[in-house]
């Protein structure tokens, strides 16, 4: 009821803090990797003569991020000698991998994708690892930017985080675009690959930036992480070198499960699990081969620039900050059963553009919805997920929550080239499925949303 008191005017007020500018800053660093692998990679695989197939299969290098929780706890524990001394814990390891996607990027500048497609996934797949461990820290970083008792904080913040992610990646995919598409006007015939070596100016830039975003003072998150270990030692019954190990290992991996399940019981914690794994499959199926979409229906990249890029990035920018609002003041799971709704009534759009053919007023509105859905659904279940993790394994459990996410969204969406080549190219049909697609989820949702306790439902 103590939402119901504060007006739009003062929840907006929220977003002006200087470290909402620093949230922003770091959502921009972790969306800008998937300009990289999926929008250029999928439209340089397309114009290469590549089939809808071999695209959908080559997003198999996002299923890296299904699984990042595995090394998080070292992103959590391990401190870079150098780096860390230097930049800090968080800033360190973030520093680390921009550094190995930069190369990557220049990696890719001398690689011709019909002669040598196996190398190009795998330096693809390089960018995607370094990028899913970057993540990890990113989020850490994020979340700890903000007290764990400032709720209000923790949805605006998912929101400038959800804003900057998507600034990233549209405004990256902008530059991407209109780049490749001026070195080709110019005639220079690997255009692809001088676009990359300008978007590495871009990583430089980026890092240039994160040197002004404040890493806090370290807590005492290393002290209850030793503290965890010697309660495993403890019950080993024995203080040595081996079993010192062996506490370090299990209190490292096991320790956050062990908290997660604790938190929030059984039966609540697969809930919540199976609901993080469904949520946005509709989404990333569309999304994987919606620029494949936009060729194959006769728009330029300059158009797909505009529409898809430049007028989905101000759309998602104002309705991310308005959906961050709505869930400061109706809470979480009410937001993201909206944004479930709207993905789902959005995907028709899609259907009727394929159905119709090529048309800019409906090619305009269909982006605009969808991105409408996506802004909604994304700072719901980042504020969702933020709110869930324990401080002590802050890296480790965001990781995990988020990676569940992940696996559902790549894993399965690999297939949408074959689904769309199984239907005969029938894209109306296929943005139907992504339409049903989205309603396991919100049944999953409805089960458990009376029984879990972060703030106002």
């Amino acid at each position: 009821m103590a939402q119901k008191k504060h007006s739009w005017l003062e929840s907006l007020l929220v977003y002006n803090d200087i470290r909402m500018l620093r949230i922003l800053l770091l959502g921009a660093i972790s969306g800008f990797p998937w300009v990289l692998i999926a929008s250029s990679l999928s439209l340089w695989l397309k114009e290469e003569g590549l089939s809808r197939s071999t695209i959908g299969w080559a997003g198999l290098i996002f299923g890296v991020y299904a699984f990042n929780y595995l090394w998080a706890p070292i992103i959590d524990r391990i401190q870079l000698p150098i780096l860390t001394k230097k930049l800090g814990h968080r800033r360190g390891w973030i520093v680390l991998m921009q550094i190995a996607i930069l190369l990557c990027l220049v990696a890719w500048s001398f690689i011709n994708p019909t002669q040598n497609l196996a190398l190009l996934i795998t330096v693809g797949l390089i960018i995607a690892i370094a990028s899913a461990t970057q993540d990890i820290t990113v989020d850490a970083l994020r979340i700890e930017q903000i007290n764990e008792n400032e709720g209000k904080s923790m949805a605006a913040g998912a929101a400038m985080a959800v804003v900057g992610w998507w600034t990233g990646y549209k405004l990256g995919g902008v530059i991407a675009l209109f780049t490749a598409e001026f070195f080709e006007n110019m005639g220079i015939a690997d255009y692809w690959q001088a676009t990359f070596l300008v978007l590495g100016v871009v990583i430089i830039l980026m890092n240039i930036g994160l040197m002004f975003v404040h890493e806090p003072i370290e807590n005492n998150r290393q002290a209850k992480q030793r503290e965890t270990d010697k309660i495993i030692e403890e019950k080993l019954g024995s203080n040595n070198i081996i079993t010192n190990f062996i506490a370090y290992i299990t209190g490292t991996i096991g320790g956050p499960i062990i908290s997660f399940f604790k938190k929030n019981g059984f039966n609540i914690a697969i809930g919540i699990l199976g609901f993080v794994f469904l949520f946005k499959i509709g989404e990333a199926f569309l999304g994987r081969m919606s620029i494949v979409f936009y060729k194959e229906i006769g728009f330029s990249k300059g158009q797909i620039a505009i529409y898809s890029k430049t007028l989905g990035w101000i759309t998602t920018v104002v309705f991310t900050l308005l959906g961050g609002i709505f869930a400061m003041r109706s809470g979480t799971i009410k937001t993201m059963f909206v944004a479930g709704g709207f993905m789902a009534a959005t995907n028709l759009l899609f259907a009727a553009l394929a159905w119709t053919g090529k048309s800019e007023w409906l090619f305009a509105i269909a982006v605009i919805a969808d991105d409408i859905s996506a802004a909604f659904a994304t700072v719901a279940f980042v504020a969702f997920i933020s709110l869930l993790v324990d401080r002590t394994y802050t890296a480790t459990q965001y990781a995990l929550l988020a990676s569940i996410g992940t696996a559902g969204r790549t894993t399965l969406a690999s297939s949408s080239g074959a689904l769309v080549d199984w239907l005969n190219g029938d894209w109306g049909t296929f943005f139907i499925l992504t339409t049903i697609m989205v309603i396991p989820s919100l049944v999953c949702l409805w089960f458990i949303k009376d029984k879990i306790k972060i703030g106002a439902k």
